[in-house]
């Protein structure tokens, strides 16, 4: 897949904004940040559906396996919740987890408030996709993305993903010297 442009799975994950009680704003959150941040190709690939956990399961096979997304980025879901099952569906279809994207985070997220030890984010693999699992609110987006995503592009490499570049002004993507692109 690499070379080719960046598929990006989005899904917002909440019962009431899926049924119209209120409009989701972590779509729009996460499309706003991926703009500003990435400045090679991508297509975004939006999904909006209710905290059921066969769902959100056949919808990240779907975005991954069907769709070829390189990254899925899903919001909402991850708190201790009866209904918050976005972490244990994704862990339910990943091949491996990869515990420092939760790790770091929950650790990005404590800087603001002190709830963010509730919240079980994780991030993980499934063929060719990294999926991570982020905060709900548009500002909680932000925050956290702004902490790992440097991270991102060098994980894509490593799977097989397209190659991505971002606006260092936003987030510096990091890559060892052994991974940059000649004329790099």
């Amino acid at each position: 897949m690499s070379g080719s442009v960046l598929r990006i799975g989005i899904v917002s994950v909440s019962d009431r904004a899926s049924s119209g009680v209120y409009e989701d704003k972590g779509i729009p959150g996460l499309l706003d940040w991926l703009g500003a941040a990435l400045t090679t190709p991508w297509e975004p690939l939006t999904r909006l559906i209710p905290d059921e956990q066969s769902l959100i399961e056949r919808t990240l096979i779907e975005l991954c396996d069907e769709h070829g997304c390189g990254l899925v980025l899903t919001t909402g879901g991850t708190g201790p919740a009866p209904r918050d099952v976005t972490p244990d569906a994704t862990l339910a279809v990943a091949a491996r987890e990869l515990p420092g994207f939760g790790e770091q985070m929950r650790a990005v997220s404590l800087q603001y408030v002190p709830t963010a030890i509730l919240s079980r984010q994780v991030g993980a693999v499934r063929g060719q996709s990294l999926i991570l699992n982020l905060p709900g609110q548009p500002k909680a987006i932000k925050e956290t993305l702004d902490g790992v995503f440097a991270a991102v592009p060098y994980c894509l490499d490593l799977i097989g993903a397209a190659w991505v570049e971002t606006n260092p002004a936003v987030c510096a993507a990091f890559r060892p010297k052994s991974a940059q692109r000649p004329g790099g």
